[in-house]
């Protein structure tokens, strides 16, 4: 059994393969949250201690105790109003104006057999998976918290969810929903985030918590956004990524979101993480509930490296859909860099019949056509196609991509409308606009109000009909503006602050519809490239478009910053042309090809004007990616190159441990350089390893502890592959 219960103690203990979370009602209710770290199979609320801190009030039924006060215990999911004054976990008005809310524990129940949460992706799960809720009530407001944790042991992670029940007689208003609170009592941490830009996503940083203070990670952009991912990582200053104590917190949301830490007055760390408050405002009437979308957290007390492998084996077994799952997927060509807007059947029909000749197995057809759609200023709702630009139907193409070998893909953006369209002119009102003032504009379209049913009906009905018509296999999903004027026609005035949620609601909602009539219709995720790279969205999209920057170079970093919390096969990566699109510089076709391969792997580029050398290239590097495919995408990933300069290097090793790729890029060549080795990890001590392009055979041991030699790399960005196998 993975829950201990002590029901003398009120004790609660969820245990993994190695790591064990601890919560405990204490004498007059208030959960406080024990411990999350390795397993010790031992109460460790020895460690929770009082005394009086001064200005710390006390809770009415402990008020002659001094030492004890709700600002400095360590909870599990906090109130508000009542005297903890650091962050709260849950905000809401009552009918009467009433701001507070006193949580106090009612009760639990064991559960078994995860369920996905009404509206909203979750973590699967099957009929074994266990779990526990917890229950705490504010009898004054009528509020019920339901605390959800749900056990992944294999994978050493806890589930973390909220269901906010309103069991008063008058409605309250919630304002505030986190998903998740955890107080960590003792103990200097630093905390890791993911910040960017578009075009530069999910740039690792690593910041120290300031005391007294509060750090902030957060959207209010409508989506997950370039800018901040709903990812973070608690960890010992000392922690490498080799070795070290690390806890992550990673929201199952794709839209606005805040991840709050803050160390308080005696260097208690409190992490709340949920939708973001701001502008958010739900209407429970009585008897209704709000649930809240699920946290992911995971320990790991052996470095980030065995942390993030921890979130990459959920999210390939238990996030993105079964159906995907271990599939091999075809190597496809887009067409955006190829041709962006200039494009005609002829034209797609040379670009398929020259990438069918270098081994490529799909062609995606991106933006323009649908609709009069010839630049980004029109046409988006309007999803029919563009038969006079084409010279053919959808249909007709379809089948004439398909003659010539390859499977066919679309591009598609649904939740956006074109001020100059036909669904725009009928339906103004289905736009999110404020009354009475001109609304923000971004890429000449504005945001639909996705909560509404029959805006859901409208694109569910348009897009099934593309994908009824033609031989379609692959949609791109695309976002490309931030959401403002949140406001929906739909929604009267007191209701309007569950507009953006309501929003999020609706693409699921369109999603699971449309996945469950198209099942074999693959679903790449995309916002102006990785603008909505969260667990949300994996739930339905077995991949998501990494970036916009194609570049090989900037996309290392992309790409490594997004392995700290996502696993490799949901990250769609091409090889492109050079001079790079966004950047003029011009890298190696080898090395281009080496970056994509740790990704889902494709192009984006014009086959037809590859050099004879470069399509030889082309056929080499899907070999190898074909050759390695199982091992890159169920692998266990390692990143090798923590505090170097000069190079990046990373790894995949079977989970066997019998076969393992390294592949490095050196990004800075030195003249008259040192020896470079590069120590390997994940590799079996006691076997021995074939290096197959020097013959070399060493053991587990020597690579892991002593490394493995590089050749002195010359010109700009040379890359290496070494394959390693177990021999006799």
């Amino acid at each position: 059994m993975s829950i201990r219960i002590d029901e003398k103690g009120r004790l609660f203990s969820l245990e993994t393969a190695h790591t064990m979370y601890q919560i405990k009602a204490d004498e007059i209710g208030v959960l406080l949250h024990v411990w999350y770290g390795p397993r010790t199979d031992a109460d460790m609320s020895y460690r929770i201690r009082t005394m009086n801190r001064g200005f710390c009030g006390n809770p009415y039924e402990a008020q002659d105790r001094l030492d004890y006060s709700l600002d400095t215990l360590p909870q599990e999911y906090s109130g508000s109003g009542v005297g903890d004054f650091r962050s709260s976990s849950v905000e809401g008005e009552g009918a009467d104006g009433s701001l507070s809310v006193d949580w106090r524990y009612s009760g639990y129940r064991v559960l078994k057999g995860k369920e996905k949460p009404e509206g909203l992706p979750g973590v699967r799960g099957n009929a074994e998976t266990e779990g526990l809720e917890i229950v705490l009530e504010d009898k004054v407001s009528g509020l019920a918290a339901h605390l959800s944790y749900w056990l992944f042991e294999a994978c050493d992670v806890i589930v973390r969810s909220v269901r906010i029940e309103n069991r008063g007689g008058k409605a309250v208003t919630l304002t505030k929903a986190a998903s998740m609170c955890a107080d960590l009592p003792y103990g200097r941490k630093q905390v890791m985030h993911f910040h960017g830009r578009w075009a530069a996503e999910r740039n690792p940083e690593r910041v120290e918590i300031p005391s007294g203070g509060r750090l902030a990670f957060e959207s209010r952009r409508g989506m997950t956004s370039h800018q901040s991912n709903p990812f973070i990582i608690l960890c010992d200053p000392e922690t490498t990524e080799r070795q070290g104590d690390c806890a992550g917190v990673m929201l199952m949301y794709s839209g606005n979101h805040l991840e709050e830490v803050s160390a308080d007055q005696v260097g208690s760390i409190r992490v709340v993480c949920g939708i973001h408050p701001e502008g958010f405002r739900w209407k429970l009437a009585p008897g209704e509930s709000f649930r809240t979308p699920e946290a992911i957290l995971s320990f790991s007390a052996e470095g980030l490296n065995a942390l993030s492998r921890n979130y990459h084996r959920l999210i390939r077994d238990e996030v993105i859909p079964a159906r995907w799952r271990g599939m091999k997927k075809p190597v496809l060509v887009n067409s955006w860099e190829a041709c962006y807007f200039d494009f005609n059947a002829e034209k797609l029909l040379k670009l398929a019949r020259s990438a069918a000749a270098l081994g490529m197995e799909m062609l995606v057809l991106d933006d323009g056509w649908f609709g009069k759609r010839n630049d980004d200023t029109n046409s988006l709702g309007d999803w029919t196609c563009n038969e006079q630009k084409l010279g053919c139907s959808l249909k007709e193409l379809s089948e004439k991509i398909h003659a010539e070998g390859l499977k066919f893909g679309l591009w598609f953006e649904p939740e956006m409308v074109s001020l100059d369209s036909d669904l725009y002119r009928a339906h103004p009102d289905w736009a999110l606009t404020d009354p009475g003032r001109d609304p923000m504009v971004a890429r000449h379209q504005l945001v639909l109000d996705m909560g509404r049913e029959e805006v859901q009906d409208y694109l569910f009905d348009s897009i099934s009909a593309v994908l009824k018509d033609a031989q379609i296999e692959y949609v791109k999903w695309d976002f490309n503006r931030s959401v403002a004027n949140v406001y929906s026609r739909a929604l009267p005035a007191d209701r309007q602050g569950e507009t953006a949620h309501r929003f999020m609601l609706g693409t699921y909602r369109l999603l699971e519809r449309l996945t469950e009539a198209f099942p074999d219709v693959m679903i790449e995720g995309c916002s102006g490239g990785g603008g909505r790279f969260d667990a949300g969205m994996l739930y339905y999209c077995p991949q998501i478009w990494c970036s916009d920057d194609t570049d090989a170079v900037e996309r290392l970093e992309i790409q490594k910053g997004t392995s700290y919390g996502y696993p490799i096969c949901t990250m769609g990566a091409h090889v492109s042309a050079c001079p790079n699109h966004q950047t003029g510089r011009t890298v190696p076709f080898a090395t281009r090809g080496v970056v994509a391969q740790a990704g889902t792997f494709g192009y984006e580029l014009d086959p037809a004007k590859l050099t004879e050398d470069e399509k030889k290239a082309v056929k080499e590097q899907i070999a190898v990616f074909h050759r390695y495919e199982d091992l890159i995408e169920q692998g266990d990933y390692y990143r090798l190159d923590e505090g170097e300069k000069d190079y990046t290097a990373w790894m995949f090793v079977s989970p066997d441990k019998g076969e393992a790729l390294v592949s490095v890029v050196a990004t800075h060549v030195r003249a008259n350089a040192p020896f470079p080795f590069v120590r390997l990890q994940g590799l079996d001590p006691e076997k021995t390893y074939l290096r197959e392009d020097t013959g070399e055979r060493l053991t587990g041991a020597a690579l892991t502890q002593g490394g493995i030699s590089l050749p002195q790399f010359l010109g700009d960005y040379p890359s290496v592959q070494i394959h390693l196998t177990v021999c006799g």
